[in-house]
Parts: C-alpha cells; structure tokens; sequence
C-alpha cells in the first residue's frame, strides 16, 4: 500500500447513496486496515428539487457537481456515485478512478395490482423517472398512462403505496442494495427493456492528480464492468448523451467478446431504433462507435432532433 493513510468520501445523503457509499467505505477497511476512511454526507440540487423532471433541471449533473465541489475544496477526497448518474463528460480536474463489479442492470417491474407489465389493462398509470423508461413503455406498451415520478427509492415507493400509480419500473440493483427484494414482483429482461449505460455499477471520482489514491482504488475495480460500461457510455457520449436522451446501452462479455445492444428513440411517440454489435472486449470504444454508426444509419439523429428540438 502506499501512504495514504486516510481518505473521505463525499456522497449524497439519500439511503441508496449512503449504502453504495459505505460500501466502498467498507471495502476499503478490509483491504487496508490501517487506512481511516470517512464519510461527507451531503444534499444536492438533485435531491432538493423534486418537482421538476431532471431533463428539465439540468440533468443527472445535479446529483455531482456539489460532490466535485466538495473535493476542489479538500473537503473530501473521493465521491462515490451511481455511474448511471455520472455525465458522460467529466470536468477537469475530474476522472473516474475506479469501476465496481456490477450488480443486475435491469429494470423491475413493482406493484401491488399486478404481476408485469403485459398484465396490466388499457390506462392503467404507470410512474417513472427516466425517458429511456418511458420510451420503452410508450413503444411496447401504448396503452398504458406515463407519468414522471421523482425522488429517492423510498419516496417512489411510498407513492405508490398511497395510490398515486398503479405501478413502477425501478432499477433493480437499488432495490436489491436497499433489501427490498419483496417489492419486486417481476425483472423486466433486458429484450424489453434495454438498461441504460452504466445501470448496477458504481463510479469513484477524484481528482485525476490525486496518483496515490488512483493507485489505491484499483483493488476495488472490475474490469469487466469498466470495459462494459466503457462502451455504454461512449455510445451515449458519441449521441450526446444526458437526461434530456431517451438512449439505452448494455454491453456483456463472453470470453474475449464483447456483445453491445444500444437504442434510441422518441419517448413522446415511442418510435426507436435499435442495434447490436459484436467485437473484441479490448476495443470498447471501436465496439461502441461502429454502434453509433448503425444507429446513425437508421435515422437515430433524426429521432433526437424531434426530441430536443
């Protein structure tokens, strides 16, 4: 190990990040007993504004920024994320150190009513916070009601609880992290609903100067899921990826393969495109970018040119 003897994680304060957050912490301790590492709970932008769909605030940015602000000021060393909510982009200083083994990436299905989607009758209202989840919905299932729902897992929940949606698609990995595998009442398989990039795994942030601790984190990285994820996100970083794009990309890996199914669509009309390639694991980007051309190719910027306007 090298010198450092202690580190803090910067994180939001909502239950799913302080787990994924004390997780990492966790890990560290077991890897470097003698390493002191703690925890700066904080509220973003993200977590405050509940009322406004995130594509029309800014985006999953909002969950970060304060947690990079957190470490320009030395307040914190590192932030732990769900990758799914890192930008594509990171800004300098910024890069992320390391990428954890991956949890399920697909979306569940939770009601009290009904089993699945494909149970559920004409008009029935179902709540979600993202477009690609809505995409999937409006493209496959016409007939039911979308409506946005914002918040954290608890707070869905308890919507749904009092009656406000009949049912939810939620990221399956958060429900698993928080134990609340009971609510569950069906994983959607990825054929259906295509995850986005970075779905299950969790991201560490630091600043990319901060060589000692780069070094440290490695020990808690996958690689798999980094070469996975690599590819996801270069293809939503190559469509110009954000909340405000209804994109999926889930990659996986067979041998030295690489098989990555990517989707872009309209959520307000339910009109998509959809590819899948296969290439070598050590070429994530070329993977992702021969993706991006075929999406091209079936009209996806045209898609997103309705979408964004």
């Amino acid at each position: 190990m090298n010198d450092i003897k202690q580190c803090v994680i910067a994180t939001r304060e909502s239950p799913l990040a302080l787990w994924q957050a004390k997780f990492v912490q966790q890990s560290l301790r077991e890897r470097f007993p003698d390493l002191n590492v703690e925890l700066l709970g904080m509220t973003t932008k993200g977590d405050q504004i509940l009322n406004v769909t995130l594509s029309k605030i800014g985006g999953k940015g909002l969950f970060v920024k304060e947690l990079e602000a957190a470490i320009l000021a030395g307040r914190a060393d590192l932030a732990v994320h769900s990758l799914k909510d890192v930008p594509m982009e990171l800004p300098e200083p910024f890069e992320l150190a390391a990428v954890m083994k991956r949890e399920d990436p697909r979306d569940s299905f939770v009601s009290h009513r009904y089993n699945s989607l494909e149970e559920m009758p004409d008009g029935s209202k179902i709540g979600t916070a993202s477009l690609r989840r809505e995409l999937m919905i409006r493209a496959r299932f016409p007939n039911l009601y979308v409506e946005s729902i914002r918040g954290n897992v608890g707070t869905r929940l308890s919507k749904l609880d009092r009656g406000d949606y009949d049912a939810l698609v939620m990221a399956t990995a958060g429900l698993k992290r928080l134990g609340l595998l009971d609510r569950i009442r069906s994983i959607i398989p990825a054929e259906i609903s295509l995850p986005a990039p970075g779905q299950g795994a969790i991201g560490i942030e630091i600043k990319k100067e901060n060589r000692g601790l780069f070094e440290l984190l490695q020990s808690l990285s996958d690689q798999d899921t980094r070469v996975c994820t690599s590819a996801e996100r270069a293809v939503s970083r190559a469509l110009g990826g954000s909340c405000q794009v209804p994109l999926a990309a889930y990659a996986t890996i067979d041998g030295n393969k690489m098989r990555l199914r990517a989707l872009v669509g309209n959520h307000k009309t339910g009109e998509s495109v959809e590819v899948e390639v296969n290439g070598d694991k050590a070429s994530p980007e070329s993977v992702a970018a021969e993706a991006v051309d075929l999406l091209k190719a079936k009209g996806a910027e045209k898609l997103l040119k309705a979408v964004l306007g």
